[in-house]
């Protein structure tokens, strides 16, 4: 349920954290930049990627998490780099810019959350208030402003007024606007006798628009006009708001009005949602839909008509803005298309050339290329079944149900639009009148694994996949079910017992497995409950000081922008040989000068107690001397107590009396209790992590190989030209102009990496005294960050991908950093994320070597992300404090 509490209450909240607010170009404009190799990109992304977690999270204020998030992740996605401008065209009416405030801030929240609306904006009731001071009369034929040379003046001067008005009150929140006041419409007279100065608009050229938001500024639009020779007209600002989105075809087109909605004309409620392909025709037909309530509909039907079925309309206020665009319920009006449902007991029945394609499209196992289409679709022979869907095919259901047995739904396949639009618990619901009880699955990196809890009376997890089911309370029942499932192979994998399993034994592969579990309690109140496989940290709150050696590189730089978003660690010193006595870019928290701390600085400053905790960002082979320098320092130390030390490079990876420090494989219990620990190296992160759960049955006599391609900023940085004031600047070591396009393998045997992750991961094996062996070719890529890793490894014994992908399953489960996918991962997947994703799980034909792949971005979780994990967990805190995670 909504939360009651309205978006405007959020002000107060929004004013604390302006704080965490960037000056500067948001995600669009850093991708460009970084393509230019601009070193502060990295500070600048990280900071921002705090500022919409923290707007995100206040969010959740106006629905539940999984409606935020989805709607969020749907809007994020619907943009490209080449076409930057597909999430929202938002008309505002004259009468809410005497709203500014308001107005602003909810424009605010989504700039904050990485979303570019396109706002146009008309001017009508400040135009009247000025004609009428001057004399004039407003006159109106069929509702159309009749624009004289002396109106259109004036009508040019107010609407320019209030556009500047809208993008100084959006900058004064730290949000970047553009005015854009002409270039965008061309028109030619509507009608030049009757109206005048008014434009029929011809054209829409959207490049100042994509201009404005490749830049990182929201485009703030006036709706004037301009003929082919320069003639400038007035225009209607909701037909000029329907010109540029079908331009655009935007998810979403809102108009804002002082009123927050449509409403019925004789109840005078609110009307929440119009279906026109089901309500228009009737609509139209009701006394009290007339004169504007008739307009509007027709061009809202126009329009949509025009769009993409994925393409709404919403009338809200501004106020209400957020939670019309990340609840389910909404606020305002929406109004789309709609949808028919259809239920069919044959493929035929539905278009067995469009199920297909669907199955093709959407279905995971099949896109991971565990099943295939023929195979879903020959199952669906075996037993009698029935399709459920909208007309579009945006959801559509599978579900069997023998004679006399409870049915299972064996597929539930939704496209984007379908999720956002709401078909998909329509469809849902049409399956739950026909069905009093109902079982199904779905992975446990479902995007929409919260819908099915929601759904579902009970639930219970093993191996990577949730078994869901309504209808039945008793859990001896449930057991009764699922064996009979079990027994006519209705069910693919082994569920029984009934709820937690005893630890796994990973008899592997075999026909029944003992699997580890997120377990759904039942509990008598019907509230829900998860166990979880991770165990809680000890937290604590009490601030404590940090000084970074080493800030000039990358990864400095990412980690003092990760920091300026902790809520606990200070960073209170940065020592920067070229860069002593320039300030500190990208951290927020307080004022910093670089330094140059020499080895008796730090021995004293140990020695004094002035830091907490220290972080070494230096080049192999230097950190040593600064490591002894503490050492003696803590020695006469009056605490007795050393200082913790988080050393970045490879020089400590190897030590004995060092923790290493990889949470997700080698525990946390350890590095809690340490004060000396060794960052892992960004390729022996992912490489560690895509070997470990296949350990077992990896065949020694060979060991596996892992090919990695890593952006051009994992070769480091050198110190380039000095900038205009003086300021000495970092260059990458290895340019993407050098790489041509292409990429360069590098150190092709004995690299550092290889003893790295062979030495760490045969602890981890049954008989280290027996240790694995690891090929490990790394090369350059001419993009700046992000590592992708394949695995190929000779196996023991036979398995299939659906094996191997329940193991990384099983082995990672819990871990908040780590995502398992289906297909292979992709830069887009990695590139400026905070956790390793893995996923694209192959076989051999023969069943004897299997790939995988996996990804992380080399300066987050390779490096700076990692040390900051290590460093909360030393230190007392939760492990993902100041980790947007």
């Amino acid at each position: 349920m909504l939360a009651a509490s309205r978006v405007s209450a959020l002000t107060p909240q929004v004013a604390r954290f302006q704080a965490v607010r960037v000056a500067g170009q948001r995600q669009a404009a850093l991708t460009a930049v970084r393509r230019r190799a601009n070193v502060s990109v990295r500070s600048i992304q990280s900071v921002a990627q705090t500022d919409r977690d923290t707007i995100t999270r206040l969010l959740y204020s106006i629905g539940t998490k999984r409606e935020v998030e989805r709607h969020l992740r749907i809007f994020s996605s619907s943009s490209h780099p080449s076409q930057p401008a597909k999430f929202a065209v938002i008309k505002v009416g004259g009468a809410v810019l005497d709203q500014i405030d308001e107005l602003a801030l909810s424009l605010s929240f989504l700039y904050r959350v990485g979303l570019y609306p396109v706002v146009l904006h008309g001017a009508g009731p400040q135009l009247n208030g000025i004609i009428e001071s001057e004399g004039v009369i407003p006159d109106y034929i069929d509702g159309i402003r009749v624009t004289d040379a002396k109106t259109l003046q004036i009508a040019r001067r107010v609407f320019l007024e209030q556009n500047l008005k809208l993008v100084g009150a959006l900058e004064k929140l730290g949000t970047r606007a553009r005015p854009i006041t002409s270039g965008v419409f061309t028109a030619d007279y509507l009608d030049k006798e009757k109206y005048n100065l008014v434009g029929n608009i011809t054209r829409v050229d959207k490049r100042p628009i994509e201009a404005s938001i490749r830049a990182g500024a929201l485009p703030i639009l006036t709706s004037l006009a301009e003929t082919p020779d320069g003639q400038i007209l007035n225009v209607n600002a909701d037909i000029a708001a329907g010109e540029l989105a079908k331009e655009l075809e935007p998810m979403k087109i809102v108009f804002l009005n002082e009123k927050g909605g449509m409403f019925h004309g004789v109840t005078g409620e609110k009307l929440d949602v119009i279906n026109l392909d089901e309500e228009y025709e009737q609509l139209m037909k009701e006394p009290w839909v007339k004169y504007g309530t008739k307009l509007k509909l027709r061009e809202f039907k126009e329009l949509l008509d025009h769009l993409p079925r994925s393409s709404s309309v919403a009338v809200i206020s501004a106020d209400h803005l957020q939670r019309e665009l990340f609840t389910d319920s909404g606020a305002g009006t929406l109004i789309r298309r709609g949808y028919r449902l259809f239920k069919h007991n044959s493929i035929e029945s539905v278009g067995a050339d469009r199920f297909r394609q669907v199955i093709h499209d959407r279905d995971p196992e099949v896109q991971s290329g565990v099943s295939s289409v023929t195979s879903v679709l020959s199952s669906l022979q075996k037993t009698p079944y029935t399709i459920y869907g909208d007309e579009p095919l945006d959801a559509v259901a599978i579900v069997t149900h023998p004679e006399g047995e409870v049915p299972i739904m064996t597929k539930l396949l939704a496209s984007r639009s379908g999720v956002l639009n709401n078909v998909i618990d329509n469809v849902f619901n049409a399956i739950k009148k026909d069905h009093r009880k109902l079982f199904w699955t779905a992975k446990v990196d479902d995007d929409n694994r919260s819908w099915h809890f929601e759904r579902a009376d009970g639930s219970f997890t093993r191996a990577g996949k949730s078994l869901f089911w309504y209808g039945v309370q008793d859990i001896a029942e449930v057991q009764r079910i699922v064996k009979d499932f079990e027994a006519k192979g209705r069910l693919e994998r082994a569920y029984l017992p009934v709820g937690p399993s005893a630890p796994p034994q990973q008899p592997f592969p075999g026909a029944t497995r003992s699997y580890s579990t997120l377990a759904r309690r039942q509990v008598p109140s019907g509230s829900r409950g998860y166990a979880t496989a991770v165990t809680p940290q000890p937290t604590s709150t009490e601030p404590k000081r940090l000084a970074l050696i080493g800030a000039r590189g990358y990864t400095g730089q990412a980690l003092a922008t990760l920091l300026s978003g902790h809520p606990y660690i200070d960073l209170t010193h940065v020592s920067s040989r070229q860069l002593a006595g320039y300030p500190l870019q990208g951290y927020t928290k307080s004022s910093i000068t670089h330094s140059n701390l020499s080895v008796e600085d730090v021995e004293r400053m140990e020695k004094d107690g002035e830091v907490d905790a220290w972080v070494m960002a230096l080049p192999n082979g230097v950190c040593k001397p600064f490591v002894d320098a503490i050492d003696r320092g803590a020695k006469v130390r009056s605490s007795g107590e050393s200082s913790v030390i988080v050393d970045l490079s490879a020089d400590y990876r190897f030590e004995s009396g060092w923790k290493y420090g990889l949470p997700e494989l080698y525990g946390r219990d350890g590095i809690q209790k340490s004060k000396r620990i060794s960052n892992p190296g960004c390729y022996a992160t992912s490489t560690q992590l895509l070997i470990a759960p296949l350990l077992k049955y990896v065949k020694h006599a060979s060991g596996p190989t892992v090919f990695g391609i890593s952006g051009y900023s994992g070769a480091g940085t050198v110190t380039g030209t000095s900038d205009a004031d003086g300021r000495p600047t970092t260059v990458p070591k290895v340019t993407p102009e050098s790489l041509a396009g292409g990429f360069r393998p590098y150190s092709l045997t004995d690299h550092i990496h290889e003893r790295e992750a062979g030495r760490h991961l045969s602890s981890l094996l049954a008989d280290p005294t027996n240790p694995i062996k690891v090929a490990f070719i790394p090369s350059v890529a001419p993009w700046f960050s992000g590592i992708i890793s394949t695995l190929s490894v000779p196996l023991s014994e036979k398995v299939t991908a659906r094996d191997v992908k329940a193991l990384y399953e099983e082995k990672y489960s819990g871990e908040k950093l780590i995502h398992v996918k289906a297909g292979v991962p992709g830069l887009s997947d990695i590139e400026n994320k905070h956790g390793w994703t893995v996923g694209g799980f192959q076989v051999h034909s023969e069943g004897d070597r299997a790939v995988v792949v996996g990804g992380l971005d080399n300066l987050l979780k390779g490096a700076a992300t990692q040390c900051l994990q290590n460093l909360n967990l030393t230190l007392g805190y939760d492990e993902y404090d100041g980790i947007p995670v």
